[in-house]
């Protein structure tokens, strides 16, 4: 059984497809019909951003996904979305699209 969070995620990717939840390095990945757009990690979620969609997620204020290696703080593509995305599908399902073209 899933945490509220992750079963929050999950109903905020379905109007994409079927989400399935893996655990992974000490977090979870989302996929929506076997493709991974999606991490949580600490109660927050990450999105996959690319070059072509970066700067939505740069003007909307969206903190990227880092994690410490080596002494050093490795800075992924995987972007938070606005808060209120996760108020609801329709608010998330435009990040999410971006995701998944990512």
């Amino acid at each position: 059984m899933a945490d509220p969070f992750t079963d929050l995620c999950v109903e905020m990717l379905m109007p994409l497809g079927t989400v399935r939840v893996r655990r992974m390095f000490g977090g979870q990945g989302l996929y929506v019909d076997g493709l991974f757009l999606a991490l949580i990690d600490n109660g927050q979620l990450f999105l996959k951003s690319d070059d072509i969609n970066r700067a939505r997620f740069d003007a909307a204020g969206c903190a990227h996904f880092t994690f410490p290696k080596d002494g050093e703080t490795v800075v992924t593509s995987y972007r938070r979305p606005p808060e209120d995305a996760l108020e609801s599908p329709p608010l998330m399902l435009p990040w999410a699209r971006l995701a998944m073209e990512a």
